[in-house]
């Protein structure tokens, strides 16, 4: 996204680019964006099995041709009212990284909108709401000339070491 400065040993500022492609969707009122290359597809919304004693967010898992697919709601993720799925609902499959292990996870949005390119001079830092409240999972904001503000997120980021640790455990 736009860039993240952070250090190198000698003590010298290194900014990271996120400039790339960004797949858009619709949460509530506001649209967010994930990099593209993280997404394996896009489905509708299939049954999905509940596993017992799992956060709220944690929706369960669904069976995608013979796969195992643990499945979140970006909603309720990051604390916003549950709604009813209907035709527009969508899961986006993304890969997330557990140490040297890909795994797939599902991600329940409200609908997909487009793939849009941000330019890194398109992309904003993140707000800094102080220690109280995380927004590592925040790449920055991304506006194109004109057009609304895209809140742009790595899904890994979003989820700590122990929700990673389940969701790999829910998918194995």
């Amino acid at each position: 996204m736009s860039s993240q400065i952070s250090s190198t040993d000698n003590g010298s500022p290194v900014i990271s680019n996120h400039s790339g492609k960004y797949l858009t969707f619709a949460l509530s009122q506001e649209r967010y964006g994930m990099e593209i290359l993280k997404v394996q597809e896009i489905i509708g919304v299939p049954a999905i099995t509940r596993v017992p004693r799992s956060p709220d967010y944690m929706r369960g898992v669904i069976n995608l041709r013979g796969r195992i697919i643990p499945v979140i709601d970006l909603r309720l993720k990051f604390s916003m009212e549950p709604v009813n799925y209907d035709e527009k609902t969508c899961i986006i499959v993304v890969n997330i990284s557990k140490g040297s292990q890909k795994v797939a996870l599902g991600v329940i949005v409200d609908t997909v909108l487009e793939v849009i390119h941000f330019d890194q001079k398109e992309i904003e830092p993140a707000p800094d709401y102080g220690s109280s409240i995380a927004t590592n999972f925040i790449l920055g904001m991304g506006r194109k000339e004109g057009d609304a503000l895209n809140i742009l997120v790595d899904i890994e980021r979003s989820l700590s070491s122990s929700e990673t640790e389940s969701v790999v455990a829910a998918g194995a």
